[in-house]
């Protein structure tokens, strides 16, 4: 996996983190920039955790099924990408609340993140490095999470479907790619 296309991942997982961050922002009303890095390290490290944590859980199931890898990779991502489009065409007002306690904080940020943890079982299929994966997709998490809380209390809700639709198209062309690479088609 090349770099922009690591690169496509990240922006593509972190759009449900930049989602919830813009509620956030709307919440908050007026933010400081301790709001902007609460959000951030919270989302960007479990977008990162995650999938290091289905790395390893996929490492333990590799060797048995790696014939099969694209196809795996591109049912998860489909999936996921599936249903973030989904979630975008919900019209639903934020349910996020203004707080930023750690636990609020905490479980914002793993259901934000649990399709990083199967984007990480895609990782151990295709064999990427992961270090410098999921250093990436932290750091790109913690940026559109951090600007995901500024653009809320400018903008307000006017942004997060389109975020989430975006992500999940990202994810689904992503694995489109992965398969017609393991067929041999690019």
């Amino acid at each position: 996996m090349g770099l922009a296309e690591l690169f496509l991942l990240a922006v593509g997982l972190s759009m449900d983190a930049f989602a919830v961050s813009v509620c956030k922002g709307l919440s908050l009303g007026k933010i400081k920039a301790k709001h902007m890095c609460i959000a951030g390290i919270w989302f960007g490290g479990f977008q990162a955790l995650m999938p290091l944590a289905g790395y390893f859980l996929g490492s333990f199931f590799a060797d048995m099924i790696t014939r099969y890898a694209h196809w795996i990779a591109f049912l998860l991502l489909l999936y996921i990408g599936g249903s973030m489009v989904k979630e975008s065409r919900e019209r639903e007002a934020c349910g996020v609340n203004a707080k930023m306690d750690v636990k609020t904080m905490f479980l914002l940020a793993v259901a934000t993140s649990i399709d990083a943890l199967a984007v990480g079982v895609t990782f151990a299929f295709l064999r990427v490095a992961i270090v410098p994966a999921v250093s990436f997709i932290g750091c790109v998490t913690f940026v559109c999470s951090a600007a995901g809380v500024k653009i809320g209390s400018l903008f307000g809700m006017k942004y997060k479907a389109k975020a989430e639709l975006c992500g999940g198209i990202i994810l689904i062309m992503i694995g489109l790619k992965i398969v017609l690479g393991g067929l041999g088609i690019l």
